[in-house]
């Protein structure tokens, strides 16, 4: 039997001006689809002048700097427009969405659409349920007792995964979609009888979990530090931008 995670996936993933979800902005996004392991990926790329300066930080991160993104990127408008469409339209195919630390991607979406199209990532799905696979809840849950950092970087290299162009969005979606395939397969005893569905239900809690024990952790070091146990998307917050 074929399980889930060697069918058909597809993966998203965005470079930004920050890391502020509630201020920062996208200016490169990608979401890859495969239809099986080892097939040919297809690419949807998206390129965004942002209309803010890209701060130094980022663009040695990414490499995208104010002058490209103003000669070669589109307006914020139509862009999110089409990236929350292209991202509706493959949730209602059914396809598990493979995003890396998805509260941060998926939230900078919705509020980039609240800004620019006064909407969000829900009003867009209009109820398809998403089924979200983030390979670094998994990787903390499943191997939770492992010392080290998780960056894609780090768990592409733990996973064997071949990362090329990291910090490129397409690069990093591609990746990301390997590697929950290698996680999968690594783990497949205790993950091959969930469904996408209950996996997505699952990660939520585990995520909450990890949360808490990042807060604990901080309050022992003596740098007290709240983190949000919302996964894969964080709630509205009143004032945002």
């Amino acid at each position: 039997m074929t399980h889930w995670f060697e069918g058909p996936l597809a993966a998203f993933d965005t470079e930004t001006t920050g890391v502020d979800v509630e201020q920062d902005r996208i200016v490169s996004a990608a979401l890859v689809a495969q239809d099986t392991a080892g097939g040919r990926v297809r690419v949807t790329r998206w390129l965004v002048n942002p209309g803010v300066p890209v701060p130094p930080g980022a663009t040695d991160v990414h490499g995208l700097t104010d002058d490209h993104l103003q000669r070669n990127g589109r307006w914020p408008a139509p862009v999110m427009d089409e990236m929350a469409r292209a991202l509706a339209e493959s949730c209602a195919s059914g396809r598990p969405l493979v995003v890396m630390n998805a509260p941060f991607d998926l939230t900078l979406l919705d509020r980039e659409l609240r800004r620019h199209r006064a909407s969000s990532l829900a009003r867009y799905l209009d109820g398809t349920p998403m089924r979200v696979v983030d390979p670094r809840v998994l990787d903390k849950h499943l191997d939770r007792y492992r010392k080290g950092r998780r960056t894609l970087t780090d768990l592409c290299a733990r996973y064997e995964v071949v990362l090329d162009g990291a910090h490129d969005a397409a690069a990093d979606a591609t990746a990301s979609l390997e590697l929950v395939r290698a996680v999968c397969r690594r783990f497949s005893t205790r993950l091959e009888r969930l469904s996408p569905a209950e996996l997505h239900t699952l990660q939520a809690t585990w995520h909450a979990a990890q949360a808490r024990g990042l807060e604990a952790w901080f309050a022992k070091s003596g740098t007290p530090e709240t983190v949000d146990p919302s996964w894969p998307l964080r709630p509205e917050l009143p004032a945002a931008a």
